[in-house]
């Protein structure tokens, strides 16, 4: 897939961010050895079953590390969806030296003892897509306007009335409450809700495995509608109801996020209504411009190179970035002009046809 990593992305608004790409060490309190020589930011990312994380979120950071900071080392864990593994690496990173701790939480309410062996130890944390409570800094994207946005695209593909299932996020996820009170509040009095699952790891196979169990309850025609947090759970609602013979043309209007490759080809097939594009290199540059500032020993002000300007968010110093829906109407106006995919990557020679009808080019 050709996706570019050290793009940045025009926002129109100049840095106040100054990091430079100077080499790091200059913050006497690190642990980058007394010879000046590079530090390593510890990353942290909660699971790999959603892609975005190994196919983006890793690669960006890392890239966006080594242009502002080229003797800075990345220290790269993934918690494979186990808070008791995260709580231990994030152990290693302390030992190990690390001079800046990027924690995406496998759950964020439980995450704060992690936080606070990190700051015991002169180690700032940004929380990372998810909030942590007394983390120096947090990014991430307004996740109750996605779930919003999420539920508004299902309730206008629906014409505004029929049944639905409903699968949300990780119990253990603060961003999944989030998305799931943002769709509520759309859909909750204009559709109904005919049965709800908290999918504990946000997995396409307790996806798949719920719809086929509701499947045995109702008829296909009588679920009008999916709500599907992200797209790995929408890939495994089409995977369920394809299974038990509905056709590929006839799957009801689905919801998603993250924009996965799938997903995209998915919407421009017509087998999934929308996705959720949440422009990754803006929150994973970010991250890295605040680490590698963190790592100097530098103040953080606002706004960054990629044009975010820094707020609050629950007494927590914070980067809130803005979602954008992606309909089969606008993919060339947002993935494809972002190059977050190039129209080759999504129009393979399964979906030749589609993309023509699309206008995708």
């Amino acid at each position: 897939m050709s996706t570019p990593l050290t793009r940045v992305f025009a926002v129109g608004i100049t840095a106040a961010l100054a990091l430079g790409a100077t080499a790091c060490g200059a913050n006497d309190a690190d642990t980058g050895g007394e010879d000046g020589g590079g530090q390593t930011i510890a990353l942290l990312l909660p699971e790999s079953k959603t892609t975005r994380y190994e196919t983006f979120d890793k690669p960006l950071f890392e890239a966006k590390v080594a242009e502002l900071c080229s003797e800075c080392e990345v220290s790269y864990y993934n918690a494979d969806q186990d808070e008791a593994k995260q709580a231990q690496q994030v152990d290693s990173a302390i030992n190990e030296g690390a001079a800046v701790i990027v924690l995406d939480p496998v759950n964020g309410a439980g995450a704060g003892g992690m936080v606070t062996s990190a700051q015991d130890a002169d180690i700032p944390v940004i929380a990372y897509d998810r909030f942590i409570a007394e983390a120096d800094y947090y990014m991430s994207f307004d996740n109750e306007t996605v779930g919003q946005m999420q539920g508004e695209a299902l309730v206008e593909a629906m014409g505004g009335e029929g049944d639905i299932l409903m699968l949300n996020g990780a119990p253990s996820d603060p961003n999944a409450a989030q998305f799931k009170a943002g769709a509520h509040s759309v859909i909750d009095g204009t559709l109904n809700i005919l049965e709800e699952f908290d999918n504990p790891d946000w997995s396409p196979e307790n996806a798949q495995q719920f719809v086929t169990d509701q499947l045995s309850n109702y008829d296909p025609s009588e679920i009008q509608g999916v709500y599907a947090a992200n797209d790995g759970q929408a890939g495994g609602v089409v995977a369920a109801m394809t299974g038990a013979g509905v056709s590929p043309d006839a799957l009801p209007p689905i919801t998603g996020q993250d924009a996965e490759l799938a997903a995209i080809q998915r919407i421009i097939a017509g087998q999934q209504a929308m996705t959720i594009y949440k422009p990754i290199p803006i929150e994973a540059e970010t991250a890295a411009e605040v680490a590698v500032k963190l790592a100097n020993g530098e103040e953080i002000s606002g706004p960054s190179d990629t044009g975010i300007e820094l707020t609050e968010y629950e007494g927590v110093p914070s980067f809130i970035f803005d979602p954008i829906a992606v309909t089969v109407d606008n993919v060339n106006d947002t993935v494809v002009a972002d190059e977050f995919y190039s129209v080759d990557d999504i129009c393979t020679e399964e979906y030749a046809d589609a993309c023509s009808a699309a206008g995708i080019s």
